[in-house]
């Protein structure tokens, strides 16, 4: 079975260039791997296949801030952004869970993507939408109150049960401090709102969360 059966995107790609792709060998990673840091240059365009991997920008006071999570199907804008100036990365990808992606090596991604018109739609179209995301995103922070953002995080990760996270993790996600992080938790525990426990957060009211988080500023 080829590697290019779990990519659908790659579908559309002539015989000879899925022959090219399918000579390079997944890579199965473990949570916590780091696939790039700051100052790294762009190696190859890589292709996620299961698992994710959060690509998260640390300022000069050390507050981590997450930018945004790369599933299957997504492109990371920050390796796309190297491959096509040369620009050395400015944030840190690391894989939150079990992880296999392939890596199109520098070399091979330009030649497809300079002869390849469904290569060039596929990492254009997603290069598109993953600036949608961070305009989004830069949309929320900016007009957003933390606490407002952190309300939203907690609804969409506890959708499937407790979300297991540090507080550190919920503030680089919702991109404030882990003091406001901490001190929201705890007025919204005495509320009834949330339980905590060491590295998890059960939601109990979604309404009030909900009305949080569709607050104006």
């Amino acid at each position: 079975m080829s590697w290019l059966d779990a990519a659908p995107a790659l579908a559309g790609l002539d015989p000879r260039d899925r022959s090219r792709l399918e000579a390079l060998h997944p890579v199965d990673l473990p949570p916590g791997a780091v696939i790039f840091r700051p100052g790294d240059a762009a190696q190859g365009y890589a292709v996620v296949l299961s698992g994710q991997v959060d690509v998260s920008l640390t300022g000069a006071s050390g507050r981590e801030m997450l930018l945004y999570s790369v599933a299957p199907g997504q492109a990371c804008v920050q390796t796309t952004f190297g491959l096509l100036s040369d620009a050395a990365y400015s944030a840190e990808a690391e894989t939150v869970r079990d992880t296999r992606l392939v890596v199109i090596p520098r070399a091979l991604f330009l030649d497809l993507l300079d002869k390849s018109a469904p290569f060039r739609s596929l990492v254009f179209g997603a290069f598109a939408d993953r600036m949608a995301d961070m305009l989004k995103l830069v949309e929320t922070v900016a007009f957003t109150r933390a606490e407002c953002r952190l309300a939203a995080r907690l609804l969409a990760l506890s959708e499937d049960g407790p979300v297991q996270a540090t507080h550190s993790e919920l503030a680089a996600q919702a991109g404030t401090a882990r003091e406001v992080v901490s001190r929201r938790l705890d007025a919204w525990a005495r509320k009834g709102w949330v339980r905590t426990a060491r590295g998890q957060v059960v939601v109990i009211d979604r309404t009030a969360l909900s009305d949080l988080a569709h607050a104006e500023m």
